[in-house]
């Protein structure tokens, strides 16, 4: 069955977003970031969910934003790095979307949420960011490795080169 609909998942700082929205505009399809979503529907920063209400509650908004979001055609989803952890979250994605994994190194991913500052990155607020990234990379590889099996590790390729690549899954895919 053919899927209109392209699921970038993996962990923070591997690229969903900016990966994302070049892809939407290669394939003219609409470009959807979940994080935002569940920001403008919460009316505050994921930080302040996270603070305020708890983990369960963005949660809970992650669910009703990723069903949401796979019942659309034509977008290119950029989902949250937790968005693996529920399975309801990659039954609902995969039902219209070619679901890619994105990948980095530990290395890559701290020097690229470091740009963002602890304000956007509350992981950057713990006394030690790179052993917590290790932490958490080691825990959620096997929901990543289940979810699909497309995977783009883009620790040193180049936004377009990526592109290229996930275009390519998304045509083989189809068939």
């Amino acid at each position: 069955m053919k899927k209109s609909n392209i699921a970038l998942i993996g962990f923070m700082g591997t690229g969903k977003t900016a990966i994302g929205a070049k892809l939407a505009e290669v394939l003219k399809k609409e470009f959807i970031e979940m994080d935002q979503m569940i920001v403008e529907r919460a009316g505050k920063s994921i930080p302040e969910i996270f603070a305020e209400d708890g983990e369960i509650r963005f949660r809970e908004y992650e669910i009703q934003v990723c069903k949401e979001v796979s019942q659309k055609k034509d977008v290119v989803i950029a989902c949250g790095g937790g968005v693996v952890l529920n399975k309801i979250n990659l039954d609902y994605l995969k039902q219209s979307s070619v679901v890619v994994c994105l990948k980095a190194t530990p290395e890559v991913i701290f020097q690229r949420i470091s740009k963002d500052g602890k304000e956007k990155r509350p992981l950057l607020n713990k006394p030690d960011p790179m052993g917590e990234i290790h932490r958490l990379l080691e825990f959620r590889a096997p929901f990543y490795n289940a979810a699909t099996e497309y995977q783009v590790d883009t620790s040193n390729l180049t936004i377009d080169e990526i592109v290229e690549k996930i275009c390519k899954i998304y045509e083989s895919a189809q068939t």
